[in-house]
Parts: C-alpha cells; sequence; structure tokens
C-alpha cells in the first residue's frame, strides 16, 4: 500500500513510500483510510521537538477517517461498511488517563493514517456523525476533541461565559465554533486583519489585532468592563500566557494547549494566586469525549472550516501550507479518494 513515512527527523525525510498492509488481529479493525488532517504536532514531530526519541520509519498523521474493510474476530462495536475516525491517545477511554494510557499516541509511537490502509485496535476508533463527510469528519480528533476537551469538559463552560481565543489555526475556530455553539461570547485575536474579519463572520463577538494592539490584555479588560475573561484557549506561550492570566477574571481558567512563540515563559505567580486561577495543560482528550463531542456537534450540525484540502499524492504541499499558517484546517484526502 502507498504511505507517507517519515524516514528520520527533517521535511526531506517525509517521503511517498510502498509498504506491506498489516491484516488485523482478533481485536483490531482495518480501514481504508478516505482522508486526514493536518495538525501542529505534526509539524513539531517533524522538526524533533515533539518527541526526540522518535523511532523510524514512522508513518505520519493522527487525524484520519476511513471505512471498516476487515473486523478481527473478536470485534465487537464495528461491522465491515461503517465509517469510522481515529482516537488519537489510542487507550485513553475515559476520565484521567491511567499508566500513560495518554502517551500511546497515532502518528507518535504508533503508525499514523497518512496512509492507504490503517490497523487498530476496536476501541481507538470512534462512529463518524452521519451529516458530515469524510474530509469534515477527519478534522475532528485532534483539534477539535481539544477544544471540546478544553472548554466543556475541563472548563466547564457556560452560557454568557467570554472565552479568548488565540488564532485563527485548527483548534482555535474550533473554540470558536464551541463557545457560541454553547451560547458564550469569544473575543478573537491574530495579526491578520483579514483573518479576523473571517472569524467575525463565524460569530466572533470581539476581535484584536496583537500587532496593532500589542496590549490586548487590556483591551480584552475594556470588552468585558475590566471583569476578565472566564477562559482563555492559550497556543502562544511565552509572554502571551502572562498577558493570558492579565486578561482573566477571578477563578478563571487557561487551557495552554500550545507553544507557537516560545515553550518557556516568567509568569509571575502573586497574579495566579490573587486571581485563583486555574492553569492547565491539555493535550487532547479521551475516546468517550469524542464522542460526547460528536453527538454535540451533530444535534447542532456543526461544520468544521476547512482551508483546503490536498490530494494524497501532494501531501508535501500541505506540509508546506501547514508551515506557513492555516484557517481552520487542512485536509489530505487518502489514495483514491
Amino acid at each position: 500500500m502507498k504511505a507517507w513515512i517519515l524516514k528520520g527527523f527533517g521535511r526531506g525525510n517525509l517521503e511517498m513510500s510502498d509498504v506491506a498492509i498489516r491484516r488485523p488481529l482478533e481485536n483490531e479493525v482495518m480501514i481504508r483510510v478516505s482522508a486526514v488532517s493536518l495538525n501542529y504536532r505534526d509539524k513539531l514531530i517533524i522538526e524533533k521537538i515533539y518527541n526526540p526519541d522518535m523511532s523510524f520509519p514512522l508513518t505520519q498523521v493522527a487525524d484520519g477517517v476511513g471505512t471498516v474493510v476487515e473486523c478481527g474476530k473478536n470485534v465487537t462495536r464495528f461491522r465491515e461498511g461503517d465509517r469510522v475516525m481515529t482516537q488519537y491517545a489510542t487507550r485513553w477511554i475515559d476520565g484521567p488517563p491511567q499508566s500513560g494510557e495518554y502517551l500511546h499516541t497515532l502518528g507518535n509511537t504508533i503508525p499514523g493514517a497518512l496512509a492507504e490502509y490503517l490497523v487498530l485496535n476496536e476501541q481507538a476508533l470512534v462512529l463518524v456523525p452521519d451529516y458530515l463527510d469524510d474530509t469534515e469528519a477527519a478534522t475532528l480528533p485532534c483539534a477539535a476533541l481539544t477544544a471540546w476537551y478544553s472548554l466543556v469538559e475541563r472548563g466547564n463552560l457556560q452560557r454568557g461565559e467570554t472565552v479568548l481565543v488565540q488564532g485563527t489555526g485548527g483548534v482555535s475556530i474550533f473554540g470558536l465554533q464551541i463557545s457560541r455553539m454553547l451560547g458564550a461570547d469569544v473575543i478573537v485575536t491574530s495579526s491578520s486583519d483579514a483573518k479576523l474579519e473571517r472569524a467575525k463572520s463565524l460569530g466572533a463577538t470581539h476581535t484584536i489585532n496583537y500587532t496593532t494592539t500589542p496590549d490586548w490584555d487590556k483591551t480584552a479588560l475594556e470588552l468585558t468592563s475590566q471583569k476578565g475573561v472566564d477562559q482563555v484557549l492559550e497556543v502562544a506561550g511565552g509572554g502571551s500566557l502572562i498577558k493570558s492570566l492579565n486578561s482573566l477574571k477571578a477563578f478563571g481558567h487557561i487551557a495552554i494547549i500550545g507553544f507557537l512563540d516560545d515553550m518557556t515563559s516568567d509568569l509571575p505567580l502573586f497574579p495566579v494566586l490573587a486571581k485563583q486561577a486555574t492553569l492547565r495543560g491539555i493535550s487532547t482528550g479521551p475516546r468517550r469525549a469524542l464522542e460526547r463531542m460528536n453527538q454535540a456537534f451533530a444535534q447542532f450540525k456543526i461544520h468544521p472550516v476547512i482551508d483546503k484540502v490536498y490530494s494524497f499524492e501532494d501531501a508535501l504541499a500541505a506540509y508546506d501550507h501547514l508551515y506557513q499558517g492555516a484557517f481552520g484546517k487542512i485536509v489530505i484526502r487518502g489514495p483514491g479518494h
């Protein structure tokens, strides 16, 4: 079968190759992959930041959707013909992860989905909501789940609250959509006025250009009548984390999901104590959270925002797009789709 294989660190080591197809074991399912989506972690993996001790060769990408073509003899959750999506942390089912369950991840310690076929334990898959096509569904497992788990399952987002979302990448745009779906106000920050206008069209309550308004934390306070925001989706790290804390109301929640600017921060502790703030690292969520999110998305008919769809053979161009920055998600079709 065809697969994109990372043979070493560096983008030049990502190559399309012919690899053997593995048959499913008794508790496994084989799917024919129809679409995958890229995440910022895929860039970090290539750049030796995400997992410096990675073993090669490795099939890339965690987020995939496809159709079940073969089931092991003990499989009970699926049957041939089902449309399914991957679960990023393949052993994390629900609740707090036990014994490193969150460390077993696709496209990292386990071969990923950027291939013609993918074989996984049935517990690492969920059904695709009927109303979504495969390219849309492929965007959900990492980015959408990270936003959902941050805001809803860990942040307990309530109607009428205010969420500050940094940037317009995959997690951030899903954060905007989820917040508006649940009746929260949303402040979006970006360096691009054009992207901020697109965010407004998706329902952003307020927008701030952090290049022309470097003290965006003060602006966020002004927009909330000095009360501060209830939650922040923090993707930048570094000095941005300090500004996020400044913009936060008492007992507010910051979900730290990335470090686009800097992996370290000189965060002052007194404001954390004074505001009794919660700062929580979020990498993703468990499978049942993905299923709960899918149910909510189906109820509200949430459609993911896709910047561009690439063919399987043109995957390197999709990675170039990822490096340049996308509005929403980047999708790659499976071979023959």
